[in-house]
């Protein structure tokens, strides 16, 4: 296949993969070609008679694989945003061949001779060989060669089975939908989320992938959302046996590289280091959100007339909102049209923090008709790289919201970033889409990642913008939600779609007031979730889970977080975080939100003490913290951004939390 588009660099501006060229038959045989590459690389490297240096071996290693890189970017993209039924064929004959293939290179006896004999005095390299170090001993390569033979066994049983964990779920969002035939079923929705949701005379609800369905805060038909909250905790239900073969493997994996549990491993080579940093933190949480969860409840029983379920929550909790602070958010959404979120708001925000500008690139074309393209620009007209937007969902995407880099940005390579942001928001059938309050914030968080993509400023790939801790790559992200809210840029998005006025001063004032209403709510949800990953993860090798549901529930009463009203954010049957990748993924690392949410707590008081929005601001955050992504200490950076180390006080207050 000469003309395959992946066996050479893309000839687009910032090398943009050549979407328009590339067909599923391309696929396989560019993943064997990268794969086979590499290898060649890569014994190339292991075998050079000249002495280890850090150029012929760790620069080395950065350069190989070309086509590999290539080939699994755009693919892995597809999965994600558009997995049709031969894209998911594909995933499953390539992912355990892609994971035999990462074990081939670090279990090279050879390979990891050669780095652990490589020396330097520059600090860069010295990072980036330390990076390389821990990655092959945690890989496996000081195993012995019977417990490497089980590793690579266990790695491949993974790696198909998050990929059967993975499919099965994205089934799911359409196999467990709501379907109702009336109209009337749906009161509540509004007549352009009703017929967005038309499908051959019936009514066609596709599930979002966490426990909570949006639709649950407007549907006044209480048996509607009782059948809609059921879908959405019953879906997926052979996920369960997954899950535990795959908590189980993980659990052997741990303890054949020296480590008494999979959580214990995940944290080692994050900011956290240990499970009891992890648990202290989460302890610190738990008893007050129940608490303060407990308080709602009774006011939304009160509200009600009624001991609400599960189901009633969001709905009530609207109702509660509009009696005590006369708020309904739905009043909102009229002011936040997509477009003038994204420009208005969004890039206006960047501009004004950073000096960035973004110009339209509609010649340049993404894997679906929905993605968008904008190129950026430094304030003295330099080229930064590209931003990809696909806003919409669709039965081919998996849910949530999420950033990936199409291209990474290196100074080894001399290239510049091109950075994704995935959205799931409903496609109105026709008009323009109006979004929540909360799918705003999401977009502002999303790009929160794709600006530390951007201003990536590396010498090395493996290092360059995102690629950070778990536990830490959230944080950028989470400080970019503050502008969601900052009154002048509020200002400039938030207008009415029809009559361009702007919000109405008191309904801003009302949302403000608000806005710790339902925090307990929010943070049990999460903090069941983060603790239910935990549970999974901190089983012992050896030990077995009969019953999932049962293990869910002895789970979170343990912990202190059960609470029938507020179930975890995610079951373990849809937890796509932590089962989604064979390699881990965010197994045992769904604390990270929380963890980072304290970081960006006290970089919102930074900003609020120093000014807010101005220049000077957003380039000390840039310089001292986006720009270096993984290439030095990650707590060392924030230090050079706060002038000091993280509290945890400031996320407490945040959350209403302080007692």
């Amino acid at each position: 296949m000469a003309e395959n588009p992946f066996f050479a660099s893309s000839t687009l501006p910032y090398q943009l993969p050549p979407f328009a060229q590339i067909r599923e038959e391309h696929y396989l045989p560019a993943f064997e070609r990268g794969m086979a590459e590499q290898l060649q690389e890569v014994e190339a490297i292991a075998n050079d008679p000249a002495p280890a240096t850090f150029a012929n071996t760790i620069e080395a290693l950065e350069r190989s694989g070309r086509i590999l890189k290539r080939t699994a970017t755009v693919f892995f993209s597809i999965v994600a945003s558009d997995a049709t039924d031969g894209i998911r064929e594909i995933e499953t004959e390539i992912s355990p061949l892609l994971t035999k293939h990462r074990d081939a290179i670090h279990l090279n006896r050879a390979l990891y001779s050669r780095i652990k004999q490589v020396t330097t005095e520059d600090p860069e390299e010295a990072w980036l060989l330390e990076k390389y170090r821990v990655d092959f001993v945690r890989a496996g390569a000081e195993l012995s060669e019977t417990e490497q033979e089980r590793l690579r066994a266990l790695n491949e049983e993974l790696s198909t089975l998050a990929t059967t964990f993975s499919q099965n779920l994205l089934k799911a969002s359409t196999a467990s939908a709501l379907v109702v035939e009336d109209a009337k079923e749906l009161d509540g929705l509004s007549e352009s989320a009703v017929k967005a949701i038309e499908k051959d005379g019936k009514y066609v609800l596709p599930l979002l992938n966490f426990t909570n369905q949006p639709a649950l805060a407007e549907l006044t038909n209480r048996e509607t959302r009782r059948r809609l909250y059921e879908l959405s905790t019953g879906r997926a239900p052979e996920n369960f046996e997954l899950a535990i073969k795959m908590a189980t493997l993980r659990a052997e994996r741990a303890a054949l590289l020296g480590y008494p549990n999979h959580a214990a491993y995940s944290v080692a080579d994050q900011t956290a280091k240990t499970t009891e940093a992890v648990e202290e933190m989460l302890g610190k949480l738990v008893g007050p959100a129940v608490a303060n969860a407990r308080r709602e409840a009774e006011a939304l029983s009160e509200q009600a007339g009624f001991a609400i379920e599960p189901w009633d929550w969001s709905f009530y909790a609207e109702k509660v909102r509009k009696a005590r602070y006369d708020f309904d958010s739905s009043e909102l959404r009229p002011y936040f049209e997509l477009d003038r979120v994204l420009k208005d708001g969004i890039f206006h925000a960047a501009t004004e923090l950073y000096g960035v500008t973004f110009t339209d690139r509609p010649d340049l074309a993404g894997y679906h008709p929905d993605v968008r393209a904008y190129e950026v620009f430094n304030a003295d007209g330099s080229p930064l790289g590209l931003f990809l937007l696909d806003p919409y969902a669709r039965p081919t995407k998996r849910g949530g919201a999420w950033m990936n880099n199409l291209v990474d940005q290196s100074h080894l390579f001399g290239e510049l970033p091109v950075v994704m942001n995935n959205l799931n928001i409903t496609k109105p059938a026709e008009g323009p889409t109006l979004l929540t309050f909360d799918e705003v914030n999401t977009a502002f968080h999303e790009f929160g990642h794709a600006l530390h993509g951007l201003f990536s400023d590396v010498r090395f790939p493996r290092v360059s913008g995102t690629e950070v801790p778990r536990d830490f790559v959230e944080y950028p992200s989470q400080v970019n939600e503050m502008w969601a809210t900052w009154p002048s840029v509020l200002a400039n998005f938030a207008r009415h779609h029809e009559t361009g006025e702007p919000v109405p001063a008191e309904l801003l004032e009302k949302m403000k007031a608000a806005e710790k209403f339902n925090q307990g709510f929010a943070t049990v949800e999460y903090l069941a979730a983060a603790l239910l990953d935990w549970a999974w993860h901190k089983l012992a090798p050896g030990e077995t889970v009969l019953d999932a549901e049962a293990f869910e529930a002895a789970a979170l009463e343990r912990a202190g977080a059960a609470f029938a009203l507020v179930r975890s954010r995610y079951r373990t049957n849809y937890f796509a975080h932590i089962f989604f990748d064979g390699t881990g993924g965010y197994s045992a690392g769904y604390y990270s939100y929380i963890w980072s949410e304290v970081l960006d707590a006290e970089s919102v008081d930074w900003f609020q003490e120093n000014g807010g929005l101005r220049r000077e601001n957003g380039d000390h955050f840039r310089s001292t913290l986006l720009s270096v992504g993984g290439s030095r200490d990650v707590m060392d950076a924030f230090r050079a951004f706060r002038g000091r180390d993280p509290r945890i006080e400031p996320l407490l207050k945040r959350r209403g939390l302080l007692g």
